[in-house]
């Protein structure tokens, strides 16, 4: 299993091309069995996170000139290791309660 990162949405200053946020999520599935049997477990989670852009810094990358991959490295570096880890661990965890469920839903009879 990999989580996968998405961003789906930014927004931006009209002035300056600058990404204030980035609103991404990030999964992973898993399949168990094959054929007609199979079963696609998943989890995922989503957020949001604020930057402040500078259009004076060198680096500066404007909206017209960023890829996908530029914003998820953004989003990784803001949230840091701890939440990335979190993230990815509760990914994992609602993937395992798919899998094997702690509780259920119905009625007996």
């Amino acid at each position: 299993m990999a989580v996968t990162w998405n961003i789906i949405q930014t927004e931006r200053e009209t002035t300056n091309g600058g990404i204030h946020t980035a609103h991404w999520t990030a999964s992973d599935t898993e399949t168990v069995g094959s054929g007609d049997s199979a079963v696609v477990h998943t989890g995922s989670r989503y957020g949001s996170c604020g930057f402040t852009p500078d259009h004076t810094a060198s680096g500066f990358t404007a909206y017209a000139d960023l890829t996908e991959s530029d914003v998820v490295t953004w989003v990784k570096d803001l949230l840091g290791t701890e939440t990335l880890t979190e993230v990815e661990t509760s990914i994992a965890e609602q993937i395992t309660e798919s899998k094997t469920p702690t509780s259920a839903v119905g009625v007996p009879w």
